[in-house]
């Protein structure tokens, strides 16, 4: 997550996803070898090194399959702060709380239930900001800025906004209707998909995030 508040969300190549530049990226990390232990190695080198949270996004099958008990251990033990998993329940969420269970909102999300949600949720709400898959898109549904208020009235956590989040216009418009953060994932696996060499997508995502950053200023 790039934006009001610096967090980072890694996240396991075992997803199935529709969003064609996470599927890509998915079936590039699979074939290099990327499964859950080289992420939790990688995770432990890198984690030292950073001055923000970071969350892990998995959905449940990784989870279940490991054992929920070790799965949690193994995060933990790693330095992780933050789980989304977002094919799991909220009735059935209790098992996986720790320090940061991060869940998530929608527009088609009834408002008791979100309630519910926003109520449950540890770290911050992530609010999608729209019907469908996640992916690039031209501009940010009016309807967030109604979603927004109404989650705000129902809690004081902060609220980050994802699902086609890929501009500085997208995240100067979200900060104005009040968001906390937004949630760039897509937008992010595309530019280094892109990239001619991992030296360059590395710099192109760099000036990516700051104009971003940039963006709130």
């Amino acid at each position: 997550m790039v934006a009001l508040i610096p967090y980072i969300t890694a996240g396991d190549p075992y997803l199935p996803t529709t969003a064609e530049a996470l599927k890509a990226a998915a079936t590039r990390s699979l074939a290099r070898g990327t499964n859950f232990d080289a992420v939790i190695s990688m995770l432990r080198e890198v984690l030292p090194q950073l001055s923000c949270p970071v969350s892990l996004f998995s959905y449940y099958n990784p989870i279940l399959r490991r054992g929920i008990g070790k799965f949690m251990t193994i995060i933990k033990d790693a330095g992780v702060q933050g789980l989304v998993v977002p094919d799991v329940l909220l009735e059935e969420t209790e098992i996986l709380r720790m320090e940061s269970r991060v869940l998530l909102t929608t527009p088609t999300t009834p408002t008791d239930r979100m309630k519910s949600i926003v109520s449950a949720s540890e770290g911050f709400v992530y609010l999608v900001s729209s019907v469908g898959v996640t992916g690039t898109r031209t501009d940010v549904s009016a309807r967030v800025q109604t979603l927004l208020q109404d989650i705000k009235q129902a809690t004081s956590k902060p609220v980050a906004v994802g699902f086609g989040i890929s501009k500085p216009e997208h995240v100067k418009q979200v900060a104005e209707w009040g968001a906390d953060g937004v949630i760039v994932g897509s937008a992010m696996v595309k530019l280094l998909g892109e990239a001619k060499s991992p030296e360059e997508g590395l710099k192109e995502l760099e000036t990516f995030t700051k104009s971003l950053k940039a963006a709130l200023i």
